[in-house]
């Protein structure tokens, strides 16, 4: 059974003795006498529900439920007042609070707002440990540690939490923009219901209206005698992804559009109205906006499709990303191709960093799936990796050396002399059979230099 704290802030002792006996039974009560003594409090250590005076003495109550919402936004407050100042509590409910009650309090009636104030924290606990395990279960993983991804993923944590606002996500083809919106999907209020991707450019145009939004028995030549539910109806109560939307036809695009603007559509055949909630987000490498100047795309589709944008950068983009991005592949088909590649040669990680990614992460998992495949370990080699037979972009990489010459893009430094080092490191230590001191000295480093080193570099 959950152990609900309470938080009582009055200043009267009559008030607050008697709800702590009241109360103290069934949850976990502290008390304060003024809104200064209790912040500091709260902000380190917050309740589940905060019974809040109106009228404290020094900081207000309105004053405190600021700062209460400020620090803990998920905190419900109820509001006490020692007569209906209807302004004062249409105030504190504008602020974020949950009720108010008037006093003379009776205990029977504060008991029951009380109840009903934490049953909603229990439901939402309750669908906070659901999306924590739809997320664990269902969430493919998005590995990037760059500044870039970090940005964006705060980002698309904000942008789920409405239910049905229409996202468009823009990249380059390889960039993971279905993992975009399979991370959105799963971090809604939606994320129970399904996620339903449709590949626009993969279905002739000529089917992709009946797909989309169904038909009707008999709806036309071939159709089923019984109809057929569109994708858009099996995405009620989920979300609908559209990916390479820019491929839709002009007269599918209209449809959409109704079905975005009013929340109904008609099945092909049909002509009874079918409404259904549902998110919609869509996808493209393609430049819209180009589209548009052409009449191949609907210019108010474009704006209600992307009522929020969010922007994939390409993997040239966030470099720092594809180490960490190549040592999760690496795993993913040691795994899979029963292989027992331990590392990336410095070599090998240098080439990757400095490497021309045209198909982004796609083609970086499709190399290394190659190269675990066909190469004998322990370390990821440059010849496994095998760049010069894969590139299509004219860079010449092979080099008797085993290092990548410096593409038209630059290249990451710090994060080769990061590899560099840290392979350097950890030879030395196995020459040295675990001995610091050795080590340090094969490096021509002091052993406190050596340490800090090995410290950084988070080398076991």
């Amino acid at each position: 059974m959950i152990s609900y704290s309470i938080y009582v802030i009055d200043d009267e002792d009559t008030i607050r003795e008697g709800i702590t006996m009241a109360l103290e039974a069934d949850y976990k009560i502290k008390t304060f006498s003024t809104a200064e003594k209790a912040i500091g409090t709260i902000e380190e250590n917050p309740p589940d529900l905060i019974l809040l005076d109106i009228g404290l003495p020094g900081m207000s109550g309105i004053e405190a439920l600021r700062k209460i919402r400020n620090l803990h936004p998920d905190v419900l407050v109820i509001m006490v007042t020692a007569y209906e100042d209807i302004g004062t509590v249409i105030s504190a409910m504008k602020l974020g609070a949950c009720d108010y009650i008037v006093k003379p309090i009776h205990m029977e009636g504060l008991e029951v707002t009380i109840r009903n104030a934490l049953e909603r924290i229990r439901l939402r606990k309750e669908v906070q440990i659901l999306q924590e395990k739809y997320l664990k279960e269902n969430l493919p993983c998005f590995i990037g540690e760059s500044n870039e991804i970090q940005d964006m993923m705060g980002f698309v944590g904000m942008v789920a939490k409405s239910p049905d606002t229409p996202i468009l996500i823009l990249g380059e083809t390889g960039t993971g923009k279905e993992l975009i919106a399979s991370a959105i999907h799963y971090r809604s209020p939606n994320f129970q219901g399904p996620f339903i991707t449709v590949n626009c450019a993969a279905i002739p145009k000529d089917l992709i209206e009946s797909e989309l939004f169904g038909y009707g028995k008999g709806a036309f030549s071939g159709a089923s005698t019984l109809g057929k539910k569109g994708l858009i109806e099996e995405a009620a109560h989920g979300t609908l992804f559209l990916d390479e939307v820019g491929d839709l036809s002009l007269e599918a695009q209209a449809k959409l559009l109704r079905f975005l603007e009013a929340g109904e559509f008609y099945r092909v055949g049909e002509t009874k109205k079918i409404h259904i909630q549902t998110r919609v987000i869509s996808a493209t490498n393609k430049n819209l906006d180009g589209l548009i100047e052409k009449g191949q795309f609907r210019k108010d589709l474009y704006f209600r499709l992307g009522v929020i944008k969010v922007q994939v950068p390409s993997l040239n983009d966030r470099r720092d990303d594809i180490i960490p991005l190549a040592k999760h592949f690496l795993m993913e088909f040691n795994k899979k191709f029963g292989k027992n590649f331990t590392a990336i040669s410095p070599q090998a990680e240098g080439t990757l960093v400095a490497y021309k990614w045209i198909g982004n992460v796609r083609e970086l998992k499709n190399l290394i799936e190659r190269a675990v495949l066909t190469g004998k370990g322990p370390d990821l080699t440059v010849k496994d990796l095998g760049i010069e037979d894969v590139s299509k972009n004219g860079m010449s990489i092979s080099r008797e050396d085993g290092f990548s010459p410096i593409p038209p893009t630059g290249i990451n430094l710090p994060s080769i002399q990061e590899s560099l080092e840290k392979f350097y490191i950890q030879e030395a230590l196995r020459i040295a059979g675990g001995n610091e001191s050795k080590a340090a000295m094969l490096l021509n480093l002091n052993h406190h230099t050596f340490r800090y080193r090995k410290r950084k570099l988070q080398i076991e």
